[in-house]
């Protein structure tokens, strides 16, 4: 076999598959494991049969034993739900510090992993066993660093899930570093060191903060691009807040951030060449680059992407000084075994995955291209060198490294292309031409600030001409990276994709690239096989295409409703929430849909916990269409909004009852509506879906509710989403008594306190027999329609479906449902 490693991997990462979505005990895991080996060593002939599922069982069982409770002290098994604790651990490193605006007022947030060794219950210790994260809202204290061990007091829980499909999973996040439980405290005076043996500052943090002053040396001022040279040389990303780093994203150059492949790449093509240079031998190159990569390695504290490049990196360093037959394709299999043996979870983490398939992506497509080069390129074979003219000779390697970056480029966005999409949520065609001017420029900042940092402590003069070549080389990286995601079409967001649509994918092309499909043996049955796939693919790209979707958010006291129809031209967001929920939320909600551009946005009525943040909204997102109600509102943000659809009168629509918003009536208000209350003055909305009727009451009140009877003879719907009014209840029983919902939507909040359902109001809702669900506890609710039926799932784990006419099917209940 040409290599063998790469159906060793394969067999031994299904085993981890299997372990994460079977987990039988470990004895038995052993058991079947301990039975293959025997089997395997007694009998001989079937020994290459045997070792398959011996492989297979010994990925299955390491990943039970890296995430199966095996102790009694592990903190899963001890903490049952939130605690106001105290606990007892290591650092495992220096607390990251994040600093931010809100309100023009800086604020801090603080996050530090910790190995528990005890914890603090009602008074008592007891030891135990466990990673967690630390989140303080203060800044860091210079005396805490890594390696110390510290007590720290706060309330600590699991993390919190994502508020909505496509936010990010921070709890999927952690788990995948098998940390599951999350502690929050107020300040640093929570934290106090334990007394035991004095313990220096570590080598990283005294390099980083070295690396940071000589970084600066002879700039005027410490600005954006100064900071993101330290991001890109020390691996330091607190920096890279959303705000900094999205034009970054939409340009596809934001992976020169990270300490992965490519940067390790970089480095060690830099003192490669410079070994090389000076006629180190071959065998001595090898001793000191490995060193040397593991060495920066610690130097930017060990992320997870560097170990992987540099373990691929060291395999194939060793290989080279041994002058050993060299495979790539079979150094990345190695390297994905190694990783996979030590740390299982790394298998389902994003990295992973983009690192193994962009590589293997590259390797397989390269060829091919370089083909293409070496035509586009090809000269008379005819002519004499000599005679050629000299501007071709000259234009001859640069040439050559433009189109082989460019290819190279283009093969690792093909190789990234789908779990970009599921990951991030971004397609960026724009990915090759911005790199193609981004990698050359970072390699030059990152040659820039290696020289700086070595000249720094001995020639600080030259130091500050690097340093100034540095700033300029990274200041065009930035304006670069912010010119290519303005071009049309540079990027756009998409919905995550289907796991079938990326296996199918992957499937596709690495059978094409390898050329397995084309071989001779059973080519009929791959092309039926393969159209197979494709019909199916077909089929559930149909079934997903045709649903009608509505998406209930919850935004701390206020709430949106987002609707989603077949195809885009009548897709609605009924509100939007304040700033701080469209920045957290409702963007990154929406581009997780797949929304670039917004047809219409309904503003139910000035309650700035519903509309503050419209203007942001504008900010980020085209809308094509605002709706209103004709009643005014004291809102100021509402007033000005108003005031700019005015000077744009064909973006602006007036609401009032008996009208039509797309797929939605208009029951409430009237055109000469004012109530006293700015909540009664509400727009109700209804609409009709494959047989199911649907109801939005946002936050209407008493005498909005008795309006809305008196004016609506057919007011049934089988499912109603209610806010809560300032005053008085919302939904009352007259009213119900004329919907006679099947499910009600609470859209509850736990802050403020004012947004909180009630236990009177629980109990009366409770007491109808229809299904009530709140959205503080439940988180977003999404609603799916289709052929006369609608399931209804909640993210934290409630799924129900119905058929027109009949009773609710409760499919999943969550335990954290009330």
């Amino acid at each position: 076999m040409k290599r063998p490693l790469g159906l060793v991997a394969l067999v031994y990462g299904s085993g981890l598959l299997l372990g994460e979505f079977f987990k039988p005990p470990l004895p038995i895991l052993f058991s079947c494991a301990g039975a293959v080996a025997a089997a395997a060593l007694a009998l001989h002939r079937f020994r290459h049969l045997l070792l398959w599922p011996l492989i297979l069982f010994a990925g299955w069982t390491n990943f039970i034993f890296h995430t199966a409770i095996l102790s009694p002290n592990d903190l899963r098994a001890i903490l049952a739900k939130p605690e106001l604790v105290t606990i007892r651990g290591m650092l495992r490193k220096t607390p990251d510090e994040h600093r931010y605006l809100r309100d023009d007022k800086e604020l801090f947030r603080n996050t530090a992993q910790v190995d528990v060794t005890a914890i603090q219950q009602g008074g008592n210790w007891r030891p135990a066993f466990g990673r967690i994260v630390v989140q303080t809202s203060d800044a860091r204290p210079p005396e805490i660093f890594a390696n110390q061990t510290v007590e720290i007091y706060g309330v600590i829980a699991p993390p919190s899930p994502p508020l909505a499909e496509g936010l990010f999973d921070y709890r999927t996040f952690l788990k995948r570093q098998q940390i599951y439980f999350e502690l929050k405290s107020q300040s640093s005076n929570d934290w106090r060191l334990v007394a035991s043996e004095k313990i220096s500052t570590p080598l990283h943090d005294r390099f980083r903060a070295w690396a940071n002053r000589a970084l600066a040396l002879g700039l005027p001022a410490e600005d954006e691009s100064l900071q993101l040279e330290r991001a890109l040389t020390l691996g330091d990303k607190t920096i890279l807040t959303e705000e900094v780093s999205e034009p970054f994203v939409q340009a596809a150059t934001y992976h020169i951030f990270a300490v992965d492949g490519l940067r390790m790449a970089i480095i060690f093509g830099i003192f490669f060449t410079l070994f090389r240079a000076v006629r180190v031998p071959r065998v001595a190159t090898g001793l000191l680059l490995v060193p040397l990569i593991w060495f920066y390695v610690a130097l930017t504290d060990w992320p997870a992407s560097a170990i992987r490049a540099a373990v691929m990196l060291t395999i194939v360093i060793v290989g080279w000084a041994l002058k050993r037959p060299s495979d790539l394709f079979n150094s990345l299999y190695a390297a994905a075994l190694v990783i996979l043996i030590w740390e299982p979870q790394q298998l389902f983490q994003a990295g992973f995955q983009l690192s193994f398939f962009v590589v293997l992506c590259i390797l397989l497509i390269l060829p091919s291209f370089d083909k293409l080069t070496q035509r586009l390129l090809k000269t008379d074979p005819l002519l004499p060198d000599e005679l050629r003219p000299r501007w071709r000779k000259m234009l001859d390697v640069p040439l050559r490294f433009t189109l082989d970056l460019l290819l190279t480029s283009f093969a690792a966005w093909i190789g990234s292309l789908p779990l970009a999409a599921y990951y991030f949520h971004i397609v960026t065609p724009v990915s090759a031409p911005a790199n193609l001017v981004a990698i050359p420029l970072c390699m030059m900042t990152l040659a820039s600030n290696l020289i700086s940092l070595m000249l720094a402590g001995w020639f600080p003069a030259a130091a500050e001409i690097f340093n100034h070549a540095g700033w300029f080389l990274m200041e065009c990286i930035r304006v670069t990276s912010v010119w290519f995601a303005q071009w049309p079409g540079a990027y756009f967001y998409v919905p995550e994709p289907h796991w079938f649509t990326i296996v199918l994918f992957y499937l596709i092309l690495l059978t094409l690239l390898t050329g397995w499909f084309f071989t001779s043996p059973w080519r009929a049955w791959k092309i039926a096989g393969l159209i197979f796939l494709c019909a199916l693919w077909g089929v559930q790209w149909q079934h997903e295409y045709s649903a009608t979707r509505l998406t209930i958010l919850p935004l701390n006291g206020g709430s949106a409703v987002y609707f989603d129809a077949p195809g885009s031209k009548n897709d609605l967001l009924i509100d939007c929430g304040n700033t701080n929920s469209v920045e957290r939320v409702t963007k990154p909600f929406l581009r997780g849909q797949g929304v670039n551009q917004l047809p219409a946005l309904a503003l139910t009525h000035g309650d700035l916990l519903r509309i503050g943040g419209t203007e942001t909204l504008q900010t980020v997102l085209p809308i094509g269409q605002i709706a209103t109600s004709g009643v005014r509102f004291r809102s100021p943000t509402y007033r000005r909004v108003v005031e700019s659809l005015k000077k744009s009168p064909d973006r602006w629509r007036v609401l009032k009852r008996g009208d039509r918003l797309g797929d939605w009536f208009v029951l409430h208000p009237q055109a000469d509506d004012h109530f006293p209350q700015a909540d009664d003055n509400s727009l109700v909305l209804r609409g009709e879906f494959h047989g199911a009727r649907i109801l939005l009451l946002s936050d209407l009140g008493a005498p909005g509710q008795n309006a809305l009877i008196e004016r609506t003879n057919d007011l049934r719907a089988d499912i109603v989403v209610t806010g809560l009014p300032q005053q008085g209840e919302p939904i009352r029983d007259e009213l119900l008594d004329l919907i006679q919902p099947k499910l009600i939507i609470v859209t509850d909040s736990e802050f403020p306190a004012t947004k909180r359902a009630g236990t009177a109001l629980r109990e009366r809702l409770r007491r109808r027999g229809a299904a009530v669900l709140y959205t503080r506890e439940t988180g977003a609710v999404k609603i799916s329609l289709q052929a006369n039926q609608w399931n209804v799932s909640a993210m934290n784990g409630f799924r129900f479906a119905s058929e027109s006419g009949s009773d609710l099917q409760i499919i999943a209940w969550a335990s954290d449902v009330r």
